[in-house]
């Protein structure tokens, strides 16, 4: 049963009762609806400050995993980084060292990446962490593809460098266990005919006509000539990679123009022809269009103690033999 309500009135002096109009009834009834809602509202706020939902907790546990997944993969991320780093300086201080490669500029394995931030979406709680991720597998790629097209190289480098090494001139052209034919070395020399010193601009060997003269390195024989004077019979063989040599005053040849031979191969015989006072072979190295002296590519065939010998044989100021 509703209560009924009364006033005092004070003109009539009696309790008169209170009536209320529709349209009070429907603002006091709206006014309290209103602070029933804010203080439900603040008393939520309140709550959710203080008490998670089981769906917030499940999610923020899940945010929590993500972010240690995130973290896990960055510190492998970094590890493979770390190994890249060492492959990179293997490559650059041993491998392109050996091969006589240049090694690759840092601007070309590293390179800067910083656009995935503005890509992500503006709304994700750890946008930071995601880009660095994705940056750094980015750079992580382009140091992979680099390294990868490095090795290519440095395959390539590795057969021709087999190649290259067959074919230096790399053991005396004829015979000379004893070390006893080396005549005359590489240098100012007295001319056999001019009595004068005069540059000597190879190695002279004496030996018997009709010793065998060996290739000293492979390649093509790009001259077979005989001529009356100066070199007289001569071959000239082109090794490649900046590398000819000449075997000079020959009495016969065992090979054609054109010719590819292997290092060791027999190419002629000495003989006494051209400017020449004994049978002998004069014989040349020259590199990159430069005569250079032929004794220091006797590495091959000579141990230690038979290098420094010929070294100092070569060295004596004596007279050449053409």
């Amino acid at each position: 049963m509703a209560k009924i309500k009364y006033y005092y009135d004070t003109e009539t002096c009696k309790y008169e009762r209170l009536r209320i109009s529709p349209t009070e009834w429907i603002i006091n009834a709206l006014s309290f609806l209103l602070v029933s809602l804010i203080f439900a509202v603040g008393l939520g706020i309140l709550y959710s400050q203080f008490f998670k939902s089981p769906k917030e907790t499940i999610l923020q546990r899940k945010n929590k995993e993500l972010e240690l997944y995130y973290q896990l993969m960055n510190k492998e991320l970094d590890d493979v980084h770390e190994k890249i780093a060492v492959l990179e300086e293997r490559d650059d201080k041993v491998y392109r060292v050996i091969f006589e490669a240049k090694p690759i500029a840092s601007t070309s394995r590293n390179i800067q990446v910083n656009n995935y931030k503005k890509l992500l979406s503006k709304g994700l709680n750890r946008n930071d962490l995601i880009a660095a991720t994705l940056d750094k597998m980015e750079k992580l790629k382009h140091k992979i593809a680099v390294q990868s097209k490095s090795y290519d190289e440095i395959v390539k480098l590795a057969k021709n460098k087999q190649k290259m090494m067959a074919s230096i001139p790399a053991i005396q052209p004829i015979s000379n266990k004893e070390l006893t034919r080396l005549a005359s070395g590489f240098g100012m020399r007295i001319h056999p005919i001019y009595k004068v010193k005069k540059m000597h601009t190879g190695c002279d060997f004496s030996a018997p006509r009709g010793t065998h003269i060996y290739a000293t390195g492979d390649g093509i024989i790009r001259v077979l000539s005989k001529n009356p004077g100066g070199y007289g019979n001569e071959i000239e063989i082109d090794h490649g990679f900046g590398y000819v040599t000449k075997y000079a005053h020959l009495e016969s040849f065992n090979v054609k123009s054109g010719q590819r031979v292997k290092r060791g191969e027999l190419i002629g015989t000495v003989g006494n022809t051209g400017l020449s006072t004994a049978p002998h072979l004069h014989y040349e190295i020259i590199k990159n269009g430069i005569k250079v002296n032929p004794v220091l590519y006797f590495y091959q065939d000579l141990n230690p103690a038979e290098y420094e010998r010929i070294l100092q044989l070569a060295a004596i100021e004596n007279q050449s033999l053409s």
